[in-house]
């Protein structure tokens, strides 16, 4: 049994802080489960990036989804205008207000009541914000926002105390609290003490590039947790406030085996004959007018028949003429749309910034739960931001869809050259299945060509196929290869039609040359007999000379032969008649 050395020890476990969930979407996973229980949150930013609005949501969230009666203090909105504005994120504040789960206080300050002694403190503030609390039995408590109790205070000193008078009472009423600040010129707060008192620290902003709004969210700090370090973007809109956490996730997600089907079977005989892998992601490249699309409506279409929800994101084109498109070539997308299989999402880039578009699909795809996304054309992002950003954004995007085993297929508009279809997408690299399609000019026609650059995990062809759109859908026609290489178009035509015609003029040919064989043949044949008949007579005639002489051979025979008999008898005669005259 060994022995334990002497200077070992046991590790105690770290204790874990204890958090408050927000129910904000996304902002509990960035904080790792919320704020801290029992203490004081500073929420800081400029005019107009969501202060109000994030605390507001932690107070109505928490009285909903656990159970949580809190107060919210106002210094500048009245509580009817307060409820008007948090009506238009779905929520109904009068009824909590009514049912005595969240307590609204509107406390008007007037900067010329303010006098600067050294008397001045929040006494008063604490009297009503306990009576409040304990009304109610309050978990949480929102002040918006702090400079307006000092805001005709000058005295740095009283200030400085009475804000950390304000924090520790928070603290000491067992509260979890966010007290929303405006930001200041070369600090976080104007006052620049508030986020030092603060055990937890959230700074919004609303930031402007290229004429595009993005509001963004960042913990500067949270003591005694860890918590996501970069800036992330949020939206706001009738749902509430959506955050995006978005970093990677890290290379660790389950893969599946399962196939799905591009809803071409020809190209599928080409991805090994089963489609793509489930949860995968496709890039559809080519020039303008090549029918990316249409492969994408084509995915769509077959999946919505096997009853899988499809979701569709287009940044070039409105739904109704996609569906009108789509209709000419044979596939019928409104009836998908009628029975709740497929969603169409359709806007310009430019009305968000990258992120909030990222924000956007997250949460669309969160609360549709599809099984197939497409994002239709995604070069048209660069538009507002460059190649680099719209390659960030959609690793991310990746990585979130092949974490909620979601089938992407992206289509991406290539400039006409080699050098871009290689690298214009961005993310051909990162993607599992790569189409590409390109115009093949020849013979005075522009046809399309399909190759399939690669498919991760199984094998593909290496073959170029012509890719054609017919009223009655997609269709990849066979390799054709004539004398000069691979024919396509009506080049393809004109060669199979003279092939045609040599095999029929060949087959009549041969056709020809049967028939005069058959008349040597039967002539040959009719000689054949009428030397036969000659032969059969002449040897008849040389039989029936043979037979008369024989016959001939055969009496002169008989004759001798009886001419010898008549002859012995005579003889025979006389010698008896000799005998008889001697005996008498």
């Amino acid at each position: 049994m060994s022995k334990k050395p002497k200077n070992s020890f046991k590790a105690e476990p770290i204790s874990t802080l204890a958090k408050s969930p927000t129910g904000i979407s996304g902002l509990d996973e960035i904080t790792n489960g919320g704020l801290p229980l029992g203490r004081p949150t500073l929420v800081c930013g400029s005019a107009g990036c969501g202060k109000t609005l994030l605390s507001v949501e932690f107070i109505i969230r928490g009285a909903l989804e656990f159970n949580e009666p809190g107060v919210f203090m106002t210094f500048e909105e009245k509580a009817q205008e307060l409820s008007m504005n948090v009506a238009s994120l779905g929520f109904d504040l009068d009824k909590l207000v009514r049912d005595k789960m969240i307590r609204v206080d509107h406390v008007h300050i007037e900067r010329s009541e303010i006098e600067e002694t050294g008397e001045y403190d929040l006494d008063g503030l604490f009297i009503r914000l306990g009576h409040a609390i304990d009304s109610i039995g309050a978990k949480r408590v929102a002040l918006d926002t702090i400079e307006n109790l000092f805001s005709g205070l000058s005295n740095q000193n009283i200030l400085r105390a009475e804000l950390r008078r304000l924090f520790q009472w928070l603290k000491d009423k067992g509260v979890t609290a966010i007290i929303t600040g405006e930001r200041g010129e070369s600090s976080l707060t104007r006052q620049g003490l508030e986020e030092y008192v603060s055990d937890c620290v959230i700074l919004l902003e609303n930031r402007i590039s290229n004429q595009i709004s993005t509001r963004l969210l960042r913990i500067v700090k949270y003591r005694g947790s860890t918590h996501g370090t970069n800036e992330y973007p949020f939206l706001i809109d009738e749902d509430g406030i959506s955050v995006l956490p978005v970093t990677s996730l890290q290379l660790d997600v389950h893969v599946s085996r399962d196939a799905v089907s591009s809803g071409i079977e020809s190209l599928d005989k080409m991805l090994g004959g089963h489609g793509f892998f489930k949860g995968s992601s496709i890039l559809v490249s080519g020039t303008a007018g090549t029918g990316k699309t249409s492969i994408a409506s084509s995915f769509v279409d077959y999946n919505c028949q096997i009853n899988k929800k499809c979701m569709y994101f287009a940044f070039e084109e409105s739904p109704m003429q996609i569906l009108r498109n789509m209709s000419s070539i044979g596939i019928d997308l409104s009836k998908h749309l009628k029975n709740g299989l497929l969603e169409f999402h359709a806007s310009r880039p430019t009305i968000h910034g990258l992120e909030m578009h990222l924000v956007s699909i997250h949460k669309e795809i969160k609360r549709f739960k599809p099984d197939i996304v497409v994002l239709d054309p995604i070069t048209n992002l660069i538009t507002v931001g460059s190649v680099s950003e719209v390659k960030a954004m959609l690793i991310r995007l990746v990585d979130f869809l092949q974490n909620e085993k979601v089938t992407v297929m992206f289509t991406a508009l290539a400039l006409n050259n080699t050098l871009n279809e290689q690298t214009d997408e961005g993310i051909s690299s990162l993607v599992d299945a790569w189409l590409l399609i390109r115009d093949i000019e020849f013979n005075g026609e522009r046809n399309r060509g399909l190759y399939v650059m690669k498919s991760r995990g199984m094998g593909h062809s290496n073959q170029v196929r012509e890719f054609i759109i017919t009223d009655d859908g997609l269709k990849l026609v066979e390799v054709y290869l004539g004398p000069d290489g691979v024919l396509t178009g009506s080049a393809r035509e004109a060669h199979i039609l003279r092939e045609q015609t040599g095999v029929a003029l060949h087959g009549q040919a041969i056709s020809r040359k049967d028939r005069e064989i058959s008349r040597k043949r039967r002539v040959l044949e009719a000689k054949i007999a009428s030397l036969q008949t000659e032969f059969e007579s002449a040897e008849e005639e040389l039989n029936k000379v043979y037979i008369e002489e024989e016959l001939k051979n055969q009496i002169m025979q008989q004759t001798r032969l009886e001419l010898i008999n008549k002859r012995k008898g005579r003889e025979t005669l006389t010698e008896k008649q000799t005998k008889s005259r001697k005996t008498r």
